[in-house]
């Protein structure tokens, strides 16, 4: 079996041009491929996961990865699957997103001479004369058709700026520049990059005669079809001090049953074989099948000794174990006597709001030290917290809270 039959078997391919041409492609390790992250946050997070477990298994079967930053990119924002326009970032900040991304990265790529190389596309957008990118660029493409695409429909009603108008336009000269300059002959992106990838295609055979494809992934939706890799509290970044390894591992451990073969599946690098097998599954076995997924995925981002006690962790809390060793932890910093519960679910980002701390607590959905509460103005003293208190949220997840 080639690489593309195995991503097909995985059901990671959405929309694809010229199937043969891309088949023959990266199964003879011919590829030379570029995927585009746009640096909006100091960590990478689960949207952009399986982009790079795409970019490694790509690797692995001897094709050739461009890690494409967005450092120029970033100072327009991509408008595809968003209601309203992005905040603008400094260029110190896009600078600072993008030396994070690179230590991420190489946990996943292989960079080096003749394996995966990273480039940053503010090297080039950055020096484009308007005038010029208007005269070489702008002709080819048709406004009629750019306000045809998804990314742009879905705005038109609130408004489009047009600084996101150009965003299609630029990510098609990246495309046309990598394949000008680096021999980039293939394009991947998720599901929702569509219309943007296609121009660049095109752009690319307008200027130049060439054939150069695009083929996009199946976004990770749950079962109720929204994306995963979101919390109450935000997104599950791949950065531990953004989302700890335990709660990392714990938002695996925790999804759904009719979800869990098809994350073990799409993301993580077990035999297809293996996964087969595990499709008769139920009950009891599937939560086998969830520990294995969040063992297996939190083992490729943080590593396996992480994993291991992350895992450990888990049971021994779920067993009614005493271990609290490597549970999630926040320290408060707090002035007076006393802090609010409320204040407490929020500042440890186990609640994104006030008001959803207080439904939490009305609903019976948090434990104190095991022992439920629905007093809203329940309050820890700062002596009670010295040595720590445990709280629980819901039914699975845990938390440990301190004083500084």
């Amino acid at each position: 079996m080639g690489i593309f039959e195995e991503l097909q078997q995985r059901q990671l391919i959405a929309q694809i041009t010229n199937e043969k041409e891309v088949k023959d492609l990266i199964n003879s390790g011919n590829a030379r491929f570029y995927i585009g992250f746009d640096p909006t946050a100091d960590s990478l997070h689960v949207g952009h996961f399986m982009a790079l477990c795409l970019m490694k298994r790509l690797q692995m079967a001897g094709n050739k990865p461009i890690v494409l930053i967005g450092g120029g990119t970033g100072h327009i924002g991509d408008p595809s699957g968003r209601s309203d326009m992005r905040s603008m970032m400094s260029s110190e900040t896009i600078e600072h997103n993008c030396e994070c991304f690179k230590k991420q990265m190489e946990r996943f790529i292989e960079f080096g001479e003749d394996k995966a190389i990273m480039v940053n596309n503010a090297n080039w957008l950055l020096k484009l004369n308007y005038i010029e990118l208007l005269r070489e660029v702008g002709a080819c493409f048709s406004v009629n058709n750019m306000l045809r695409a998804e990314c742009y429909k879905q705005r038109m009603e609130k408004g489009l700026s047009f600084l996101e108008f150009n965003y299609m336009i630029m990510q098609a000269y990246d495309f046309y520049y990598l394949n000008e300059n680096y021999n980039c002959n293939l394009q991947f992106g998720g599901d929702d990059q569509w219309s943007n990838m296609l121009a660049g295609s095109d752009l690319i055979r307008r200027k130049t005669g060439r054939d150069a494809h695009s083929m996009t992934i199946t976004l990770l939706m749950n079962s109720q079809g929204k994306k995963m890799g979101k919390t109450a509290s935000g997104a599950v970044w791949l950065d531990k001090n953004k989302t700890s390894v335990y709660d990392f591992y714990q938002y695996w451990r925790n999804v759904e049953d009719d979800d869990v073969l098809k994350c073990i599946r799409m993301l993580t690098f077990l035999p297809l074989e293996e996964i087969e097998k595990m499709e008769s599954w139920q009950g009891a076995q599937l939560n086998k099948a969830k520990e294995i997924l969040a063992y297996e995925l939190t083992t490729l981002v943080h590593g396996a000794e992480e994993a291991q006690a992350a895992q450990a962790a888990a049971k021994a809390l779920f067993a009614g174990g005493g271990d609290d060793s490597n549970m999630p932890t926040t320290q408060l910093n707090f002035e007076g006597d006393e802090i609010s519960l409320i204040d407490v679910l929020v500042q440890s980002n186990l609640c994104a709001s006030r008001g959803e701390a207080k439904k939490l607590i009305q609903q019976g959905g948090v434990s104190i030290e095991e022992e439920k509460t629905s007093d809203l103005g329940y309050k820890f003293s700062r002596e009670s917290l010295k040595d720590g208190i445990k709280i629980k949220k819901g039914k699975k997840i845990y938390h440990k809270i301190i004083v500084k």
